[in-house]
């Protein structure tokens, strides 16, 4: 019925706290980078699951888990764009109000129009 991968990993992952990062509007890149950023700061089994990222450790707490989210919004210099939000055992990515309308673009100077007369 089961696979033996699968039914080894449900094992193992069943003794273990599952904590979420909700990802709201986080690019498909930054995504896989934080995730891979989690993977290598913690001995923690980390999974991306469309919109959320959960980690499965026993050892971390939520507050722990929102300082390396944190780090890695700064780290990557995100952090004008995104803050982190603590939800009881959920860390949320939101995206600041003004990061979601479009930054108008500042025209160049203006070519010169004077024609030299000698």
């Amino acid at each position: 019925m089961y696979d033996v991968v699968v039914v080894s990993k449900m094992l193992f992952l069943r003794g273990k706290r599952k904590l979420t990062v909700a990802l709201s509007k986080l690019e498909k890149e930054s995504r896989k980078s934080l995730s891979s950023f989690l993977t290598s700061k913690l001995d923690a089994d980390v999974k991306v699951s469309g919109s959320k990222i959960l980690v499965y450790d026993d050892s971390l707490s939520a507050k722990e888990l929102k300082h390396l989210v944190n780090k890695f919004v700064y780290q990557q210099h995100l952090n004008r764009h995104y803050w982190v939000k603590l939800e009881g055992d959920v860390v949320k990515l939101r995206k600041f109000k003004h990061a979601e309308k479009k930054e108008k673009e500042q025209a160049g100077a203006t070519p010169s129009t004077i024609k030299h007369g000698w």
